[in-house]
């Protein structure tokens, strides 16, 4: 793409993917079924790693994408790529589109705040469910190890999205599950799960897991901001001071807790101050992030 041309719309280029994949395979006429499905699956896999900035375009997306790629990871569970392109698009549709709706609505209209949060809360345990399904299949056995803090487990290179993305939905789904003990309890598998992630490749995502490492930190018991300063710091350095999301996360993870509005502010203050990068893996997910942080500065006195 050139550098100043206009992304295609996600929603066009699945189907122009799909289109081309269709037309090979009715030439190779004999494909047997399984292979069929795997080059279905690594197409849809590449597509949900594709650029997007337009939120609404991007929501309007989502659920045509998540709906077929779900049908073509159900008998390929193990498909690596495709479960966490599943994982992560369930995950940030609910953050995004679900629970931020959820968190506008609040002032206006409690009940049907808690009608999103509620679904926001099955979006991430579908996510959760499908990295969790691909890490078992992979490596039989997983979630039992996982469930034994003694067992040892050591993920690979191409287990770490799976990881990230399932420990991101799972810690997603116990912040919205106050009132269900059984799933709060689950808090250290999720954050083990994050761990296991963070080292086999601590640089994921350039910066996005040590992100979701200082989420966590905050949320467990024991945990303190320091050291979950520590991670949010990392996460910055890691995106060479460009993650927006990062300066979000140390702004609610670290100035809210403590009642310091002006850090809460300065710190949004940097995330909006960022330049937008190209349109690159990142482009949604700051301007996500961006969004939530122009939200955040406009109620910080109803936040504290």
């Amino acid at each position: 793409m050139a550098p100043h041309s206009r992304p295609t719309p996600p929603l066009t280029r699945l189907l122009h993917g799909l289109a081309a994949l269709t037309a090979a395979l009715l030439l190779s006429a004999c494909a047997p079924r399984q292979m069929v499905l795997g080059q279905l699956a690594d197409e849809l896999a590449a597509q949900g790693q594709a650029a997007e900035t337009d939120l609404e375009l991007a929501r309007d997306a989502a659920p045509f994408y998540l709906k077929l790629s779900e049908s073509v990871l159900r008998p390929q569970p193990q498909h690596a790529g495709l479960a966490a392109a599943v994982a992560g698009g369930f995950t940030q549709y609910a953050y995004a589109f679900v629970a931020f709706e959820a968190d506008r609505l609040d002032a206006t209209d409690t009940r049907a705040a808690e009608q999103l949060r509620r679904r926001a809360a099955r979006l991430y345990q579908r996510g959760r469910d499908h990295a969790r399904a691909a890490l078992e299949a992979r490596h039989p056995g997983f979630a039992t190890a996982l469930a034994q803090p003694a067992a040892a487990l050591r993920l690979g290179a191409d287990d770490v999205p799976l990881a990230y993305w399932g420990a991101a939905a799972w810690g997603g789904l116990i912040s919205l599950s106050k009132d269900a003990p059984d799933t709060v309890a689950d808090l250290p598998l999720a954050i083990r799960l994050a761990r296991l992630a963070w080292e086999a490749d601590p640089a994921f995502g350039n910066g996005d897991l040590a992100s979701l490492m200082g989420s966590f930190e905050v949320a467990r018991p024991g945990g303190t901001p320091a050291g979950a300063a520590r991670f949010f710091d990392e996460a910055i350095r890691l995106s060479g001071g460009r993650s927006v999301g990062a300066f979000v996360a140390k702004a609610e993870g670290i100035a809210q807790p403590a009642g310091d509005k002006a850090a809460f502010r300065a710190l949004l203050g940097q995330a909006l101050a960022l330049p937008e990068a190209p349109a690159g893996a990142h482009s949604l997910a700051d301007e996500v992030m961006r969004r939530r942080a122009r939200w955040l500065l406009d109620n910080t006195d109803d936040l504290f």
